[in-house]
Parts: structure tokens; sequence; C-alpha cells
């Protein structure tokens, strides 16, 4: 059987998302997806728009995705061992870089492919926040307020 594993934020889920894990599932009988915590997006001197349990609520009722885990680290490869995976799919953008060229080397050894996937053209959730600061006039820190504010205090209440 071949288990698959790709992470990712998963911010403003987008065509580029769902691409990604529809062209992964098709190359792999399970595709487990790992979804970054806030903490770790926080690490990575960013900062997500749609909280943790959003995100990985969103990516875990995707058809293409077998399992959803939260991503606490950046270590890909532990994760694919504990996983059992055996594929991890990852963005083109990394492909032929000094540190993926050793990654590779050690994927390899522990029996662990690595499959490069093209980003989608034209969209990511940055532009797409980027777009949103153009219409609306926003910068990010005015985005997020809007999202925690619960408009009729209905389902969409961000605020936590």
């Amino acid at each position: 059987m071949l288990i698959g594993y790709t992470t990712g934020v998963y911010d403003l889920f987008h065509i580029g998302h769902l691409n990604l894990l529809k062209s992964a599932k098709g190359i792999c009988d399970k595709l487990i997806v790992g979804v970054t915590v806030d903490e770790l997006v926080l690490y990575k001197g960013k900062q997500a728009l749609i909280p943790f349990e959003d995100r990985i609520e969103i990516v875990r009722s995707c058809k293409y995705v077998d399992v959803a885990v939260p991503q606490y680290d950046m270590n890909k490869l532990e994760a694919c061992k504990k996983l059992g995976a055996n594929i991890l799919f990852v963005g083109d953008d990394w492909y032929g870089t000094d540190k993926w060229k050793e990654y590779e080397k050690s994927f390899n050894k522990e029996g662990v492919r690595i499959v490069y996937f093209p980003y989608t053209k034209g969209i990511s959730s940055t532009k797409i926040t980027e777009a949103l600061h153009q219409v609306r006039g926003w910068t990010s820190e005015e985005a997020l307020r809007e999202i925690h504010i619960n408009t009729d205090g209905g389902d969409y209440n961000y605020g936590r």
C-alpha cells in the first residue's frame, strides 16, 4: 500500500490546495495531510487568518484526504516514519535546492520517495490576502480583527 504525506498551513483554502491534494491522492492509496498548527505558523514568521481548528476541519473534509493530522514541527522525515508514509509530496519551489538535495538522500535511506508538484499558477493564500487588502483597504491586522467579529452571533464567530 502506498501511503502519501504532505503538509501545509492551508490558510484561505483555494484551488491550488485542492489541486495538490487531488494530484497526491491520484498517486497513493492513502493520503495523510499535516496541517500546520498556529504556533508553528508563527514560528515561521507568518500568521494564519483562519484558526487551526477550522483549517484542519476544512482539510479533513476534502474527499481526497484520508487523514488530517496536526503538524507540530518541520521534521517531515520523522512524520513520514511515524505515519508509515512512503511518499512525501511537496511543492516544486524546493526542487533542486541544496537543502532538498540533502533531504532526498535522507528520505531515500528510509525508503521514502519525494514527489514535487508544481504550484497552481496565479494563486496563493498570500495573493488572496493581498487582494483582500486592495479591495477592502485592509491591513493584515484589520483583516484578522474583521474575521474575529461576530457579525450575527451565528456560526461564523471566529473570535476565541
